[in-house]
C-alpha cells in the first residue's frame, strides 16, 4: 500500500498565493440571489477557475434544486460592477431548525464555494465583515448556516472559508496525482505488484471472451448506464442491510440531469464508464462508475459491481485501471477517488485530502443549537476514527434496516 501524504493546512507561501495585494472586503457589496440564470454568466466564469470545486458548479446546483424542486438561495459579494463571491445554497427545516447549506448533500465530494481569484483572504477585520455579511443577509432565511467538506486550500489557492471552519470532517478524500503514461503514474505505488494484479484479471477475462472499456457516446446509452448502475447499486445495499442512498427518485433525477448537462469537451458533469464483457458473457456489465471532470482533476461519483460473473477478476478494480490511464492519456493531473475511507482508495492513492466542517449561528435559535450540532459532529468524527466501533455502529444500521 502507497504511503499517504495528507493534505490538511498550507500557508500562503507554500501554494505560491500571487504577491499583489487583494482589495479590501469592507467595501464589497453583499446580497441575496434567487435566481440563477440572472447571474449565469459570472458564475460560469468564477467556476472555471482551478481554486472553485465542480461540486459548486452551475449545472450541478441547477440539477440539484431542480429534482428536488428547491428555490435556490444565491449570497453574492460584489467589487464594484465584479462579481468575487457567490455561495450558492438551499433551505432545509428540521426539528424547527432552518440550515442553509450547499446544494448536493452527501453526493459532494469536496466544497469551496465561488470566489475570485483576488478574493482577500479571511483573517482580522476582514473575517468580521464576512462573518457579519453572512449573518445579515442570511438570517431572515435560516438559522444555521452548515459547509462541510471544506478543505484549507485547493487548485493552488487557499480557501477563504477555511478561517471559519471549526471541525474535522471524519471522512477525508484520496487522489492519486497522475503523470504522463499509466507506467509512470503506477510507479508512485506498489506498481510490480499492481502490474501483475492488473496481468491477472486481464488473463482470467480473457479465458472467458474478453472485455472492453465501455464508454458510450451517445446520451441514451449512457443513461441505460447509469439505471443499471442503480440496479446494481440497490442489490449490494441490500446485501448489506443498508440503506440505499441512491434509491429516491430526486437523486436519481439529478444524476441523470448532470448527463443531459455534460457537452462533449473534456469538461463534464457526470459520464458513465463502465467493463464490458465479450465472449461467454457478451455485452454483460460488470462494473460501472461515474466520473465528473474539470480541468485536470478527474472525479469519480461512485462506482458498483455485479460479483455474479467473474469476481476473481475484481471487475472494479480493473475498471479503475482503465480509467486511470485513459485519464493520464487525456492529460488530466490528478485522479480523485473522492470522500470515504476505504481500502481499496489507500491502495491506489497517494494523497489524503482533510476537509472540516463549517457551522454558523445565524439567528438567536441557531446559537442556541450549536451545543448539540458540535457535539453531534464531534461523536461522529470519534466514530469513524475507531474502525471496531465504526462497525459495531454499521452492523447496527443494518439490523435496523432487516427489522
Amino acid at each position: 500500500m502507497p504511503r499517504l501524504s495528507v493534505r490538511t493546512d498550507m500557508d500562503a507561501e507554500d501554494i505560491g498565493l500571487p504577491g499583489a495585494v487583494a482589495p479590501a472586503l469592507s467595501s464589497a457589496v453583499f446580497d441575496v440571489v434567487t435566481s440563477p440564470a440572472l447571474i449565469e454568466a459570472e458564475w460560469r466564469s468564477l467556476e472555471s477557475l482551478p481554486r472553485n470545486s465542480l461540486d459548486q458548479s452551475y449545472d450541478w446546483c441547477c440539477a440539484w434544486w431542480n429534482a428536488h424542486a428547491l428555490s435556490p438561495v444565491i449570497l453574492r459579494a460584489r467589487l464594484g460592477e465584479r462579481t468575487v463571491m457567490l455561495l450558492p445554497l438551499e433551505i432545509i427545516s428540521r426539528y424547527g431548525l432552518r440550515t442553509a447549506r450547499l446544494p448536493g448533500e452527501r453526493f459532494n465530494n469536496l466544497n469551496t464555494g465561488l470566489f475570485s481569484a483576488d478574493f482577500p483572504a479571511l483573517d482580522g477585520d476582514a473575517l468580521s465583515t464576512f462573518t457579519s455579511a453572512l449573518c445579515r443577509c442570511l438570517s431572515p432565511l435560516a438559522d444555521t448556516l452548515v459547509l462541510d467538506c471544506i478543505p484549507v486550500a485547493w487548485g493552488g489557492a487557499p480557501s477563504p472559508l477555511a478561517g471559519l471552519a471549526a471541525m474535522e470532517n471524519p471522512n477525508p478524500s484520496f487522489q492519486l496525482p497522475l503523470l504522463a503514461t499509466m507506467d509512470e503514474t503506477i510507479a508512485q505505488l506498489n506498481a510490480k505488484t499492481r502490474r501483475k494484479r492488473f496481468r491477472q484479471q486481464c488473463r482470467r477475462l480473457e479465458a472467458i471472451g474478453g472485455f472492453e472499456h465501455y464508454c458510450p457516446a451517445g446520451r441514451d446509452d449512457q443513461h441505460a448506464l447509469l439505471d443499471l448502475f442503480f440496479q446494481q447499486k440497490a442489490e449490494r445495499f441490500s446485501g448489506f442491510g443498508l440503506p440505499d442512498v441512491f434509491q429516491p427518485p430526486q437523486v436519481r433525477r439529478f444524476l441523470h440531469d448532470l448527463i443531459d448537462r455534460s457537452g462533449s469537451g473534456p469538461d463534464t458533469a457526470l459520464t458513465m464508464h463502465a467493463l464490458r464483457l465479450h465472449g461467454d458473457h457478451e455485452g454483460s456489465l460488470v462494473a460501472i462508475s461515474g466520473l465528473s471532470r474539470k480541468g485536470g482533476h478527474v472525479l469519480c461519483q461512485f462506482g458498483s459491481i455485479d460479483d455474479k460473473l467473474c469476481a476473481d477478476a475484481s471487475p472494479g478494480e480493473l475498471l479503475f485501471w482503465l480509467m486511470i490511464e485513459e485519464a493520464c492519456l487525456e492529460g488530466a493531473s490528478v485522479f480523485d477517488f473522492g470522500v470515504g475511507d476505504q481500502p481499496y482508495k489507500r491502495s491506489w492513492c497517494t494523497q489524503m485530502t482533510v476537509t472540516r466542517d463549517l457551522v454558523l449561528p445565524l439567528t438567536a435559535k441557531g446559537r442556541m443549537a450549536m451545543p448539540a450540532i458540535q457535539g453531534l459532529g464531534s461523536l461522529r468524527l470519534a466514530i469513524k476514527r475507531q474502525p471496531k466501533l465504526y462497525a459495531l455502529v454499521q452492523k447496527f444500521r443494518a439490523l435496523l434496516r432487516r427489522s
